[in-house]
């Protein structure tokens, strides 16, 4: 059941209905390849979704247009119930070809991830109930080694530490998780910030970046 607001109009409510109505078509072909899907399913257009019998999904999942969600891991990809992956998210644990085997994500009941987000889960990704992530962010659960100079820094291999988001988080457009971080419950992390260090619970973190402009109007 759709729970409209109260002031959009019939003929709009009509045409929402009706773009449902094919998600839901596309989702009924789609769920028969996964390992699990509890009841509605909902799917956009292009969504791309590979070695589906390894994703598990809840209860009333959608994946918007464009949606790109890789289930080759080594552990299940786990999404609960009410989430919803934006237009564009792109959920990758592992290589196209079969290289570098990751691990994985878990996503908790009634979170999201915003439009054309990128989940790097080669390291073990979890992330709590309830979290929102704004448009375009990233998650890398993977860090390259670099420390011997005689060598190539692909040839040095990686770290995968995983990260955690826990619990009621927000999480604004455009930040970046490192590998090895955990963010507190309750956090707050604003737009363009850069994570590369645990976040105490119930921490608002903001990256400033404005500066001091003199205005040209004002006489000097």
């Amino acid at each position: 059941m759709i729970n409209f607001d109260r002031n959009i109009r019939t003929r709009d409510k009509f045409l929402i209905l009706i773009r449902t109505g094919f998600k839901f078509i596309r989702g009924i072909k789609a769920r028969l390849f996964l390992n699990e899907a509890r009841g509605l399913f909902l799917l956009g257009k292009h969504v791309q979704i590979s070695h589906a019998y390894n994703i598990i999904c809840g209860k009333n999942v959608k994946f918007e247009d464009y949606v790109e969600i890789q289930g080759l891991s080594s552990e299940k990809i786990i999404i609960g119930d009410y989430v919803t992956l934006g237009r564009g998210v792109m959920i990758r644990p592992s290589s196209y070809y079969g290289r570098d085997l990751g691990k994985g994500i878990e996503i908790g009941k009634n979170s999201s991830i915003g439009p054309y987000g990128y989940v790097g889960c080669s390291g073990k990704i979890k992330i709590g109930n309830n979290v929102m992530f704004g448009p375009k962010c990233s998650l890398f659960a993977e860090n390259h080694n670099f420390r011997d100079n005689l060598q190539s820094i692909k040839s040095q291999g990686v770290n995968q530490k995983g990260i955690i988001i826990e619990d009621d988080c927000w999480i604004g457009s455009n930040v970046i998780i490192l590998d090895g971080v955990t963010v507190g419950k309750g956090s707050v992390i604003g737009a363009g910030t850069v994570i590369t260090n645990n976040i105490p619970r119930g921490s608002i973190v903001i990256d400033k970046k404005d500066k001091n402009i003199r205005n040209r109007l004002e006489k000097s």
